[in-house]
């Protein structure tokens, strides 16, 4: 029995022990205030003309669709007017047109609604109260600011034993 007490005893001595141990606390605070902005999408004109036993003019010549005008950008494809082949017997006739948005001769403005069909605008943020600290302890204070800002905090504590 004393010579198994002194092997385990030489075992007990001869292996090293772990005591690896690693301890990181990481803090942020970031504080955003977006610029203004806007964003806007010009469309432009659109005219079909589909038709099937019927004759077209603009009213000066026969067969004519039209060649339109076209003022700030804007196409205008005049009128048409379709007369029947055979009357009594079938057709059809199909227009449409879809009005393109004047080229604009100035920047959009902030907060105003140009002379785009697609358009979005947004004010410039304010920092007012925006505000944030991280104490050592963890503790986390973020004061919300004005309209258009962002405020994160993050707080990281991490333990490894080995």
């Amino acid at each position: 029995m004393k010579r198994l007490l002194f092997v385990f005893t030489l075992l007990s001595i001869a292996v090293p022990a772990k005591a690896d141990i690693t301890h990181s606390l990481s803090s942020s605070v970031q504080l955003q205030v977006n610029a203004a902005a806007t964003q806007v999408e010009r469309i432009g004109s659109s005219f079909s003309i589909t038709g099937n036993g019927v004759d077209t003019t603009d009213g000066t010549t026969a067969g004519t669709v039209s060649v339109g005008t076209i003022t700030s950008g804007v196409y205008a494809p005049g009128t048409i007017a379709a007369t029947q082949d055979v009357p009594g017997a079938a057709f059809s006739f199909t227009q449409s047109y879809t009005q393109a948005d004047a080229v604009s001769t100035s920047a959009p403005t902030i907060g105003t609604v140009g002379n785009f069909s697609n358009q979005t605008s947004t004010a410039a943020g304010t920092k007012d109260t925006l505000a944030g600290t991280i104490t050592s302890a963890g503790v986390m204070t973020l004061t919300a600011g004005g309209a258009g800002t962002v405020a994160t905090g993050q707080h990281v504590t991490s333990l490894t034993i080995q």
